[in-house]
């Protein structure tokens, strides 16, 4: 069993103790119980969770770390939130503003994805060249993401898996992501349309999809 728990849809309990603490976006701790104490995470070469190069590109999301004993509820501006097992099979790539809580043992790394990449977000980084970075985590422990009316979880493995890129919000597993466009990327980022653009997923894994096209 993991070290989080859902309370109800938008909070989520986590179990801290020596050697498990938990790593949270500064301003998600609703309430704690027990002796638990709560400091920033360093970001360079060394920092808690190897947490190295996430205040790059846009993952500006300043972190706090949860020590101690006790338990501590999470949650963020209302949003619903997603518990994500990770079994070590393979990474859980999601934007840092989605990720509220983990488990600090897992590994974190910032990812390029390039123009060709896909994730929310992906057409105007076509567009402009400039691509995207994606916080991915490694290892075996527990994550929570956050989305707008909540999320389903679809298999991903033998048929590819189309996801509107507004609705992307996370994957894990052994999984690829790219752009298919059905128009001009300059059109398709007129339009806005889930049609025009989608994101072709493949390989083996999970893609976890939010109820809504809309951002955080």
């Amino acid at each position: 069993m993991g070290s989080f728990e859902q309370v109800n849809n938008k909070v989520v309990a986590a179990a801290v103790a020596p050697g498990r603490e938990i790593l949270a976006r500064r301003g998600a701790m609703l309430a704690y119980t027990g002796d638990v104490g709560f400091s920033p995470v360093h970001t360079g070469p060394g920092g808690a969770g190897g947490m190295v190069g996430r205040m790059v590109a846009g993952e500006q999301v300043p972190m706090m770390v949860a020590q101690g004993s006790g338990t501590v509820h999470y949650g963020y501006r209302g949003l619903y939130v997603t518990i994500i097992e990770l079994d070590g099979s393979g990474p859980l790539s999601v934007e840092a503003d989605r990720l509220v809580a983990h488990d600090a043992a897992l590994q974190s790394t910032v990812v390029f994805l390039g123009s060709q990449g896909g994730i929310r977000g992906a057409v105007r980084g076509a567009v402009s060249g400039q691509g995207l970075f994606t916080t991915q985590l490694h290892g075996y422990g527990t994550a929570a993401v956050l989305s707008h009316g909540g999320t389903i979880a679809i298999p991903v493995g033998g048929r590819p898996v189309a996801v509107d890129p507004q609705a992307y919000v996370a994957h894990v597993g052994q999984v690829n992501v790219d752009i298919s466009a059905s128009v001009g990327w300059r059109d398709a980022v007129g339009r806005g349309s889930g049609e025009a653009v989608q994101l072709k997923i493949t390989g083996q894994g999970t893609v976890y999809v939010q109820a809504s096209e809309q951002k955080l």
